[in-house]
């Protein structure tokens, strides 16, 4: 292990992780990959499974026995006291590292679903915590691929990272680059696509998933307006999960949830 003790918040080598806004990480390596952070030992652990490269680790003290051996020999370790971290960061590092890892190149829509069955789609989904929480699900409950359209907050985003619990490693996913074109391309490989709306021709998520075929695509809308109007031109059907008690509609990630289930592959 390389592991080199750093006792001065303003040493050159730290500077991946000072100013970590989604936008300076992506700038900070070219050309158009940037750098993303992984942050605790079982976030860093599922980053090195999924083959993604790290650049460095930045890991308080306390913390250094059960990060570093995750981390390939090459990888430079720094270490230093909590205080530290929190001074170069901005933040309160709670799980105690952080990993710098690269980008990986993300596959084009059509390879990444050759072999899918089920395919959660998301459009204008802006919290980063939802964002997360939706990959968590779909890993858990067996989708097989996430698409993010233009709009949407990015995946690797270090709080969506970190309520994924790190399985934005595990889920396939990329992010259109044509939107709604991408719905069309989906619908063209096979995929039989449910806009999950408040539309008065929607149809119950129970009868959706009855007829559901062998490729099924669910796309997911924004927090409190839902899915655009060319997002919904653009699916073979809305869908709306039955609900009670006065109320209209789940937060996207739990109805996410909800819809996963209802149409896993039986």
């Amino acid at each position: 292990m390389l592991v080199i003790r750093v006792d001065d918040p303003a040493d050159p080598r730290l500077a991946d992780y000072r100013g970590l806004t989604d936008v300076a990480l992506r700038r900070r390596l070219e050309p158009e990959r940037g750098l993303y952070m992984a942050e605790g030992a079982k976030v860093i652990g599922r980053a090195l499974a999924a083959a993604h490269r790290p650049r460095s680790v930045l890991v308080s003290e306390r913390w250094l026995d059960s990060v570093a051996p995750l981390v390939p020999a090459e990888t430079p370790v720094y270490a230093a006291h909590e205080a530290l971290l929190e001074d170069v960061t901005g933040f309160q590092v709670h799980r105690g590292a952080l990993a710098a890892m690269q980008r990986p190149e993300l596959p084009a829509l059509a390879d990444l679903v050759r072999d899918a069955r089920r395919v959660v789609v998301l459009e204008g989904i802006v919290d980063h915590t939802n964002v997360g929480a939706i990959f968590r699900s779909a890993a858990g409950i067996g989708a097989d691929a996430v698409v993010v359209a233009p709009t949407c907050a990015d995946p690797l985003y270090r709080r969506s990272v970190k309520v994924s619990m790190g399985t934005v490693f595990q889920v396939p996913w990329t992010r259109a680059e044509s939107w709604p074109g991408a719905l069309d391309e989906l619908r063209g490989l096979g995929f039989q696509v449910g806009g999950l709306a408040l539309t008065d021709d929607a149809v119950d998520l129970d009868d959706f998933a009855a007829r559901a075929g062998e490729r099924v695509a669910l796309v997911m809308g924004a927090e409190g307006d839902g899915l655009t109007r060319s997002a919904l031109a653009h699916v073979d059907e809305a869908v709306v999960i039955p609900m009670h008690g006065g109320v209209d509609s789940l937060n996207v990630a739990a109805a996410s949830a909800v819809a996963m289930w209802a149409l896993r592959p039986r």
